[in-house]
């Protein structure tokens, strides 16, 4: 019997790494070429865990804003350039296993321009749900990368920093909005699956921070973002996204299970609050996590029982 074969990773990590800038151009080239070329093969662990250690120090090393820019980009973009969805969510796998270990060394100066990589890996990463049409098994996994070992919204690793779920929860609307933009016809996105994994840190989370703030910016602002949508604004003052993200108000819908057809943004809306309360209701939300949920889920179902009485 012929063994498994793997791809023969070329010793990409130390050119990655250089001092010199010029060396490390041509080595991030050299590294399209090879995950476009060798995109039926997923890398082992190991050689993937070398390669983004390689590709980490790449980006530490790049030290003007335009540069920094372009590079992290050019990076993120790598999950579009390799064709084979195995391969492309192993790439952001490594990705997100290489932040969170690496999160806690990045020293204050260079910390904003992580945070963008983050921003273009975010974008890139639905750029890429989008060109898979959202398909289940794939949106699944993508989730999983998130919220599984080792990924930045993991509910039960208190290693993981709790400054990247801020962050996210932060942006996370904001580039998939981009990403929508960006495509010339998009299928309808599966809103409340994407939202699964911070439900559930939400729900999880031993930190009562990081509940605050999956809550006060992602949780409130879309809810009142549906809800404005659908009718007339609520009477209770409370945070709201801005831009108008209007193509995601068109394009919405609850899982991959319907993103054949996008539906109404008030159903939409209520789909997610149902999550919230269901994902409240399972054994393994923390109790005080739990009654924060339905105080949240509570206040939304009185707020639209009074908008229709006064109607």
């Amino acid at each position: 019997m012929s063994a498994v074969s793997t791809p023969a990773v070329p010793p990409l990590g130390k050119y990655l790494a250089s001092s010199e800038k010029k060396t490390r151009d041509k080595a991030v080239k050299n590294l399209a070429v090879f995950l476009s070329s060798d995109s039926e093969n997923v890398l082992p662990d190991l050689e993937m865990a070398k390669l983004w250690k390689g590709i980490f120090y790449c980006f530490w090393m790049s030290d003007k804003p335009l540069v920094q820019q372009a590079l992290a980009g050019e990076l993120a973009e790598l999950i579009l350039t390799i064709t084979n969805v195995p391969s492309s969510l192993n790439f952001l796998r490594g990705f997100w296993t290489m932040t969170v270990r690496e999160w806690n060394g990045i020293d204050r100066l260079r910390m904003d321009k992580y945070y963008m990589l983050i921003r273009k890996f975010v974008n890139a990463s639905f750029r890429f749900l989008v060109r898979t049409k959202w398909d289940s098994a794939t949106v699944e996994e993508y989730n999983l990368i998130l919220s599984g070992p080792s990924g930045p919204l993991c509910p039960n690793d208190i290693r993981v920093p709790t400054s990247l779920a801020f962050h996210l929860s932060e942006i996370y609307i904001e580039e998939l909005e981009k990403a929508l933009t960006n495509s010339d016809s998009p299928t309808p996105v599966p809103l409340s699956t994407l939202l699964s994994p911070f439900i559930v840190l939400a729900a999880r989370t031993p930190t009562n921070t990081t509940y605050r703030h999956i809550q006060s910016s992602l949780f409130e602002p879309l809810h009142n973002l549906l809800k404005s949508s659908s009718g007339p604004p609520s009477r209770k003052k409370a945070r709201t996204l801005s831009p108008d993200y209007s193509k995601l108000l068109v394009n919405a819908c609850t899982s991959s299970s319907n993103s054949d057809r996008a539906m109404d943004v008030d159903a939409v809306r209520k789909s997610i609050l149902q999550k919230i309360f269901d994902v409240a209701s399972e054994i393994e939300t923390r109790d005080a996590n739990r009654r924060r949920m339905y105080t949240f889920y509570k206040n939304a179902v009185e707020d639209d029982e009074d908008e229709d009485s006064a109607g």
